[in-house]
């Protein structure tokens, strides 16, 4: 698929747009005046792979609380403002590496250039995020979506007569559809980068779904510099989905692929638990693998033949492949270590 072309900003260390690599990134859930509780999470986030953390910033005692949270972690750290600008600007003396305005939430033109004015002499990159469900402007006459990408053009604008060209853009919504058709529309009218995600997307189980359809259909039309994935739920999960839909397009090599099958009647050992078993141990290496498990002589050799290593079960034995090749067959007690023995070996 070919990209589209957007400029490149630099968000702390963090190349978005430009053609870099797409950045996976997520956001807290904790208070963010709890300094503690807010850096062993976004050090939780750093493990997982996450390479750009958004903090919110609802008063003072948050925005103030940035300078500590920026010292005990390693990614860069952007600030979530709505509703009141003095926020933004205690944000940026704190050091934060970008901020994310809502224009629905920050009307006023003279607050905004405030801010705009502080992020140009910092130097800090801004997110213009717009969301369908906080609107700066109702209109009947216009559909969600034109008023979603006007929005994001009238900040644009602004940005702009003031010199200022930092800018993220991002068009939210929960329904797919509106997602996919607002960030096709503002695709063509800007050259800034696209940050991409469905809002409220809801609980892991349904959430990842939804998601997925969105940010993957947008992906593959090459629309989309930095994603996150927003789930009701712990923010680990949101990365390892994020890096999860980049490698089913094949835009990311971090981490293992699985390859299992869903079981059936013709398996005779138990595939589910032996792929869970397998996918627990992968989590934990970054190793751009591809393994496969599966449970009988349908489809099973050749996915094994075609993974990196893979394994092909039948009743009570299973044949090893690596590289393509049979390298030993293993008794059912054996499934597991034997698999992983192999997935050690691959260089």
């Amino acid at each position: 698929m070919k990209r589209r072309a957007s400029r490149a900003i630099k968000i702390g260390d963090v190349t978005v747009g430009g053609g870099a690599p797409i950045v996976v990134q997520s956001m807290t859930k904790t208070d963010t005046r709890d300094i503690r509780a807010t850096t062993d999470q976004i050090r939780g986030l750093e493990e997982c792979g996450c390479r750009l953390v958004r903090v919110a910033v609802p008063d003072k005692e948050a925005a103030q609380a940035l300078s500590s949270i920026k010292r005990g972690i390693q990614i860069p750290l952007i600030a979530d403002i709505h509703f009141d600008y003095r926020l933004a600007l205690l944000a940026l003396e704190a050091d934060a590496d970008g901020l994310r305005l809502n224009p629905g939430n920050i009307r006023d033109p003279e607050h905004i250039k405030k801010i705009v004015l502080a992020a140009r002499e910092r130097e800090i990159p801004m997110r213009i995020g717009v969301n369908a469900g906080s609107l700066p402007k109702a209109s009947k006459q216009k559909s969600i979506v034109d008023q979603m990408v006007s929005a994001a053009l009238e900040h644009i604008q602004l940005f702009e007569s003031l010199d200022f060209e930092l800018i993220k853009v991002s068009l939210k919504a929960f329904d797919v559809p509106t997602t996919i058709e607002a960030n096709k529309a503002i695709a063509q009218k800007m050259p800034y980068p696209l940050h991409l995600g469905i809002t409220e997307a809801g609980t892991p189980k349904r959430g990842v779904i939804r998601s997925a359809l969105g940010i993957g259909a947008l992906l593959y039309m090459g629309i989309g510099d930095t994603i996150r994935v927003s789930l009701t739920g712990d923010p680990r999960e949101e990365v390892f989905a994020g890096y999860e839909i980049l490698k089913s397009l094949d835009l990311e090599e971090r981490g293992p692929i699985l390859i299992s099958c869903p079981s059936c009647g013709r398996a005779e050992v138990d595939i589910i638990g032996l792929a869970e078993a397998v996918e627990e141990r992968l989590q934990k290496m970054d190793k751009p693998i591809k393994v496969a498990v599966m449970g009988c002589v349908v489809n099973g050799p050749g996915e094994a033949r075609d993974a990196d290593v893979g394994i092909a079960c039948g009743k009570g034995r299973g044949a090893i492949f690596r590289k393509g090749k049979q390298v030993r067959t293993v008794e059912e007690k054996d499934f597991l270590e034997a698999l992983m023995a192999e997935v050690g070996r691959v260089q």
